[in-house]
Parts: C-alpha cells; sequence; structure tokens
C-alpha cells in the first residue's frame, strides 16, 4: 500500500493493491480509503484500487463550507480517473461513482454501486419503503436540528449497522471522532439523495451509461436498499443486481471476500485495454 497527497485538490489518496485492472474506490460517509483494504486483498491480485479520502473524512482536510459539498467530492475523485477504470462506491460513495460514470462515461470501464442511497428513486417507486426509512432516520435528523453532531453520528452509525457491527462505546475514540468530524456531510447531501439535485435520474443522462454496471446489496439491509438498487436497474441500460447472503448496508467492509469474489466474476469479460 502506498499514499499519496493529491495536491491540486488537496484530498488524501491511498493506493492499495498490484493488479492490472485500475480501479477507482470511493468509501461511504464518516468512513475513510482504509476500509477497502480487506477488498483490496481479497482481489488477490486481480485489481489496483485508488481510493480518495473525502473531504472532512479520513487524512484530507475538513470541507471548508464554500461551494457544494457533492460538486467537490465529485471533482476530486474526478483527478484520479486516468484513462479508462473501473469505478467502485460505498454508499454515498455510490452516488459519487454513479455521476462520474454519467459525467465522464468514456472513462469508466465498468461501474459498480454497492448499497447506494439514492432515496429519490425509493420517493418515486416505493414510497411506502420511502416512509418507512424516514420514521427510520427521524431521531437523526432531530439530531442534527438540536446541534448535537456527536448524538447524530452515534445514530447515523448504528441505523446502518448490524447486529454482528461494533457497539459506539466499543469503538475506538480516534474512530468515534473521526465519525462525528464527517458527520455534516449528511445534510450536505440531503437534496442530492432526496431530491436529485444534480439531475442524475434525468432520462438523457441515465443513458450515458453505457458501461456495464453492477449493483451490490446485502440481504441484512435496510429494506429502503433493495427498492433504490431495482430502481437502479430499471432505468441504467447495462445493469444488474446482486445481493450478498447475511450482509448488511457495510457489505464492502464486512463482506469483503464475497464482494470480491462477486467483482472477480463480473469483470471477467470486461477487456483491460492496453
Amino acid at each position: 500500500m502506498t499514499a499519496s497527497a493529491a495536491s491540486a485538490h488537496s484530498v488524501f489518496v491511498r493506493r492499495l493493491g498490484e493488479g492490472a485492472r485500475k480501479t477507482l474506490a470511493l468509501h461511504c460517509t464518516i468512513a475513510h480509503s482504509g476500509v477497502w483494504s480487506g477488498l483490496a486483498k481479497a482481489m488477490d491480485g486481480n485489481a489496483s484500487l485508488v481510493a480518495p479520502d473525502m473531504l472532512s473524512h479520513g487524512r484530507s482536510p475538513d470541507w471548508d463550507g464554500q461551494g457544494d459539498f457533492f460538486d467537490h467530492v465529485t471533482n476530486n475523485a474526478a483527478a484520479e480517473l486516468a484513462g479508462q477504470m473501473d469505478v467502485v462506491g460505498h454508499s454515498f460513495g455510490a452516488i459519487i461513482a454513479l455521476r462520474l460514470a454519467l459525467e465522464h462515461p468514456e472513462r469508466v470501464r465498468s461501474l459498480i454501486l454497492i448499497e447506494p442511497v439514492f432515496f429519490a428513486i425509493a420517493h418515486r417507486d416505493a414510497p411506502d419503503l420511502f416512509d418507512q426509512h424516514e420514521k427510520d432516520i427521524e431521531p437523526i435528523n432531530s439530531a442534527f436540528n438540536a446541534g448535537e453532531n456527536a448524538l447524530a453520528a452515534r445514530l447515523f452509525n448504528r441505523m446502518w449497522s448490524t447486529g454482528i457491527s461494533p457497539k459506539w462505546p466499543d469503538l475506538p475514540e480516534r474512530t468515534r471522532a473521526n465519525m462525528v468530524r464527517g458527520i455534516h456531510a449528511v445534510p450536505a447531501v440531503h437534496s442530492v439523495l432526496y431530491e436529485d439535485q444534480a439531475g442524475l435520474l434525468r432520462a438523457e443522462m441515465l443513458e450515458r451509461a453505457a458501461m456495464p454496471t453492477l449493483i451490490l446489496s446485502g440481504s441484512e439491509t435496510h429494506p429502503v436498499i433493495p427498492a433504490i438498487c431495482a430502481g437502479l436497474v430499471h432505468r441504467l441500460p447495462y445493469a444488474r443486481h446482486a445481493v450478498v447472503q447475511g450482509a448488511g448496508h457495510m457489505l464492502p467492509i464486512s463482506h469483503p471476500q464475497d464482494t470480491a469474489a462477486l467483482l472477480k466474476v463480473f469483470w471477467k469479460p470486461i477487456p483491460i485495454a492496453s
């Protein structure tokens, strides 16, 4: 593993693995680029991961609140697209990955969206499941409204964890502090995820995704996620959906071997340009 700072954008970029498939890996909210280490190892030399830390996450600097957070993190990720690359994103990172594929399709060889949190799709396609999610997330929104970011981070982490995940008090203090540090990204991208502020769901945008696309979800995830996955399969021209049994929302971290096995099969017929 090597690491470097991208000077033009001041974000930290981690490089994992030695394989021929150059892959851009985009982590979820309140995580960091190091979470891809297990998947990189499980790929057994099949891929080299380029993994930037989002602003306010990992070893990247804090977002200063200026401009649009989604624009900033997308531009930082796009700066790491060198030639044609496979792009994998998890949770909010999957929404960044989708935007890259729609805005730079010539540079995205294949697209992997893991547990994408594009709630605007569920709002349109599965309003009952969307409403259930809104009820479940209300305590988090209340914490944000009260200015209690530490509580919001704790509740957010609990909501997207499974029964086998470490409880908040059992997490290292540094891990908890990093989650609190990055939690402001959640309200910063609310209109992107809920209202499609970036216009990604427009038909003329979606048809640009001519690359093979794999969408992954865990069998134990929140019920809203399968509805989002089904909506993306319906809308994207070359997408298919697979489920990792026993996994929850954090499946690329908790189930790296299963994730790697699915990626190897998915990538097998997709050639790497010489």
